[in-house]
């Protein structure tokens, strides 16, 4: 089978960077926070093998895509405009699109707002909510009381990335490590920390690496963000708010293509959103499995791929 190919496109006004592998219906794979392509190094043969042509590229702000400056060029119309011309520049109809930890807002937004070119979703780690009438920053207040949630220490332009650039490396193991399935409880990464802490003393640097990660796995996230720096996706939380204004119209909206939800059992995410997690029923009516794996944690493509594959190709192959 051929090996995975690198090249950019033109979207939406920017260059897009992707790997792509295989031949067959097309399958987008987004990405979240601090990741990029390689967070799908793991399904790229695998959904290739299965018959698929599938891309990852890295989003607006990351890895080897462009990064504008302006903080509003990363608002939800953007980024879901990307996959659009992204789909389009590779010279295809339809879709479909999978998207994890932040990649999941961008899948369901795709789904909403183009139904006729996503045809089915798939949601890792972060369950759809529909909008509702509560403005995102007011919701994080009430969850964080005295203390801060992540999110909110995001606000703030320049603030975290002195401190993640400050070393790089050791955030990236800190952070794939400690929001992993991998570590005791106490060592788990924590969204609600001290007013007195740094976002570095949130989670554990692991004594050796979990077996799903590697050095070579730590130092092509190390080399990327080093070279890119963090403002480009710490911008896509400074648009939550945003996000919120522009999209009265879909209050309560439903999803209803066909879609896969698929989370670890310890991930952050599950606990920040579980009532939308309980609710995926009601607010998916397509929804075609629903699954926590045991022991896993937020990066569950890459700590559990033969699983995420799994259902993943019986997902693509069910449609």
């Amino acid at each position: 089978m051929a090996e995975v190919k690198h090249r950019s496109v033109r979207t939406n006004g920017i260059t897009m960077h992707l790997a792509e592998q295989g031949e067959g219906p097309l399958v987008v794979l987004c990405h979240g926070f601090t990741e990029f392509w390689y967070s799908w190094r793991h399904q790229l043969p695998a959904l290739a093998a299965a018959g698929f042509h599938v891309v990852a590229p890295d989003q607006r702000g990351y890895g080897r895509t462009d990064r504008p400056e302006p903080i509003e060029a990363y608002d939800i119309f953007q980024l879901t405009g990307d996959i659009v011309g992204l789909v389009q520049a590779l010279g295809e109809e339809q879709a479909v699109i999978v998207g994890h930890d932040w990649g999941a807002p961008v899948a369901w937004f795709c789904g909403l707002l183009r139904p006729d070119v996503f045809r089915a979703v798939g949601l890792l780690s972060v369950p759809y909510h529909p909008r509702d009438n509560v403005r995102p920053t007011d919701r994080m207040r009430a969850l964080a009381g005295e203390n801060q949630f992540y999110q909110l220490y995001f606000q703030e332009p320049g603030k975290a990335e002195a401190e993640l650039e400050a070393d790089t490396r050791r955030f990236v193991r800190m952070f794939l490590y400690s929001a992993s399935g991998d570590p005791p409880p106490e060592k788990r990464w924590r969204f609600l920390f001290g007013k007195d802490e740094t976002l570095l003393s949130t989670g554990s640097e692991p004594d050796t690496l979990p077996a799903w990660l590697t050095e070579q796995d730590v130092e092509a996230f190390t080399a990327e963000f080093t070279r890119t720096g963090f403002r480009g996706g710490l911008n896509w939380y400074r648009n939550l708010d945003r996000m919120w204004e522009l999209t009265p119209f879909l209050n309560g909206a439903k999803l209803r293509q066909p879609t896969l939800f698929v989370a670890g059992e310890w991930d952050g995410a599950i606990t920040m959103y579980r009532d939308a997690f309980e609710a995926l029923p009601q607010t998916v009516p397509g929804l075609r499995q629903r699954v926590l794996l045991p022991g896993a944690g937020h990066w569950i493509q890459q700590e559990r791929p033969e699983e995420v594959n799994r259902l993943l190709v019986d997902f693509l192959k069910g449609l």
